[in-house]
């Protein structure tokens, strides 16, 4: 019976390396205080704009009251932007008569405003 040699294979199998995933820098929507707007204002709009609760959203109320400001969302930032466009053109609180505007809000990577 004739034997049948196997050639041995001059190339190494490749190793795969293991990516790291990529990750997306985070940005803080950051709520400012001021005096034209009302706590029912600031709940309606974090609910309307973020679907926050009603609970959530009063505290954020009390927190931007009490601090000046607060983290009403943290994701990418070019979410990040369009939620702070957002905030800032909610309009006046019609509850009250010296409301002429939006309430303000800004971005911040995370890490920066904790």
């Amino acid at each position: 019976m004739p034997t049948v040699t196997k050639e041995k294979s001059k190339t190494k199998p490749k190793v795969q390396k293991k990516r790291k995933p990529l990750l997306i820098p985070q940005y803080n929507v950051i709520l400012l205080n001021d005096e034209t707007h009302t706590y029912d204002y600031v709940i309606e709009m974090l609910q309307r704009l973020f679907q926050h609760s009603y609970e959530m959203a009063f505290l954020m109320a009390c927190e931007v009251d009490t601090f000046g400001r607060v983290i009403v969302c943290t994701t990418h930032k070019e979410r990040a932007e369009f939620k702070r466009d957002q905030i800032r053109s909610f309009g006046p609180d019609h509850r009250m008569s010296i409301s002429k505007s939006s309430m303000q809000a800004i971005i911040e990577p995370v890490g920066k405003s904790e």
